[in-house]
């Protein structure tokens, strides 16, 4: 299920009680409902795939939320927050799993020990949670992108590029989103045939289900293929 049609259903049950409320005089307690609510149909109309607004969210290039949007969007955030770490706990999943040498994928990394070892460069795919205070702004690259839905084909090579860049130094990479299972390995595909390892994206993403259970659906796998025919007409075009 898409994360507009979870936060519609939230946004209608939030709606709705407070709508209650409001009819048993209880006024007051409506308000929070009622805010709460209207923040679910903002995001619900955001993350639409044909809408697809991430930055609405106002996460900034270093991972981080700006004042307005932790007032405005605070429900959300924090639900968000709370959703990735409780689930989890509740998975029987490790953190991140190596998918070739010096590069990983794998779930948000909102504790140091998350992290994969030799203190790794992070691409971070998801625009509800923050960067961990742990993570060094100048080895951090943020794809605002929100659950279920793709980095743009432009994204997708800037982190194929910034990887590469990284890995040419010695340092590892690690790419995540909530859980290391659709946006991230998105991305990870494309790293893998830019450092050669791969010949394409599906070669890619077949060496990434031996090591790893992944969750792409066919946005993610339209965005790899029209990321694959512009990389294959830039090289044309040298």
């Amino acid at each position: 299920m898409g994360i507009s049609k979870v936060t519609g259903i939230a946004a209608t049950a939030f709606l709705v009680t407070s709508v209650s409320l409001w009819e048993l005089g209880m006024r007051i307690a409506t308000l929070p409902f009622l805010f709460t609510g209207i923040v679910a149909c903002i995001v619900t109309f955001a993350s639409h795939d044909a809408v697809n607004l991430p930055w609405i969210l106002g996460k900034n290039s270093v991972g981080r939320f700006p004042c307005w949007s932790i007032i405005l969007f605070g429900p959300f955030l924090m639900l968000a927050r709370t959703y990735a770490m409780v689930k989890r706990f509740m998975r029987k999943e490790s953190v991140h799993d190596k998918i070739v040498e010096g590069l990983y994928l794998g779930g948000w990394p909102f504790l140091l020990k998350h992290l994969p070892p030799g203190n790794p460069s992070v691409i971070d795919c998801t625009c509800e949670l923050p960067r961990s205070s742990f993570v060094p702004k100048d080895e951090y690259l943020c794809l605002a992108t929100w659950d279920t839905r793709a980095p743009t084909p432009s994204q997708i090579e800037l982190a194929a590029r910034w990887a590469c860049e990284k890995r040419s130094k010695g340092k590892p990479v690690y790419v995540h989103c909530a859980f290391g299972h659709g946006r991230s390995a998105c991305v990870v595909c494309a790293i893998l045939v830019a450092l050669g390892v791969a010949e394409t994206w599906k070669d890619a993403e077949n060496i990434i289900r031996e090591r790893r259970k992944i969750k792409m659906n066919a946005l993610h796998r339209k965005t790899l293929e029209e990321w694959s025919k512009h990389r294959v007409a830039q090289k044309k075009g040298n």
